[in-house]
């Protein structure tokens, strides 16, 4: 850990490349700054290397840094990424692919689990293999649910009830519910994406958002 190393000098290229927050990075950077060592802030994407699967680095932090970073992954199995802009980057960029593929890797399992109680499984299979794309591609579709916020945060407690009468969590749909309340307002609204996305941070009409 950064603790551990920043008791002794280094004045090298230090990568922290864990799935961590960037104001988490930012102490990072910090700590070992103050040992000389010039920080590099990378995530990890993806699958480990195989012969069928690569996995992504990204990388951002001081230009020269995250370069020679890179250049140490040239002809690999690894796919180096610099992002330009400072600290803090790459991580925000793993935690912001991370909050909706493992979470929907969790929903999809209470889902089925739920539909398995009451023996609609191979139904809900076969529904969800009729789309071919991830939601999180489907950046378009943002305002609509905004819009559609006022009847789906209800369906989703309606979700809650469900989940708690057979016995399984019900902390995903009840999240859910309370994320689209922060739509409220704006039943049946042709928001733009980058008000929808304002909307949901905290604070009426997105008051106190990330700058």
């Amino acid at each position: 850990m950064a603790v551990e190393v920043s008791a002794h000098p280094f004045n090298g290229i230090y990568v922290d490349g864990n799935a961590i927050s960037p104001a988490s990075m930012a102490r990072v950077d910090a700590i070992m700054s103050r040992t000389g060592a010039t920080v590099v802030d990378g995530s990890v994407i993806g699958s480990p290397p195989s012969v069928s699967k690569s996995a992504r680095l990204y990388l951002s932090g001081p230009a020269d840094a995250r370069t020679s970073v890179a250049s140490l992954f040239v002809d690999t199995a690894v796919q180096a990424h610099t992002l330009p802009g400072g600290i803090g980057r790459a991580s925000a960029l793993k935690l912001s692919y991370s909050s909706y593929q493992k979470a929907s890797r969790i929903l999809a399992a209470v889902s089925y689990a739920l539909a398995k109680d009451y023996g609609v499984e191979e139904e809900l299979l076969d529904i969800a293999q009729g789309r071919t794309t991830s939601y999180l591609a489907e950046t378009a579709y943002i305002p609509k649910v905004a819009a559609r916020s006022w009847r789906w945060g209800p369906e989703m407690l309606e979700v809650a009830d469900a989940l708690r009468e057979v016995g399984l969590p019900t902390d995903l749909a009840q999240a859910s519910a309370a994320a689209m309340s922060r739509w409220d307002g704006h039943r049946d609204s042709t928001l733009s994406i980058p008000e929808a996305l304002k909307h949901l941070h905290r604070g009426a009409d997105g008051e106190g958002e990330p700058t």
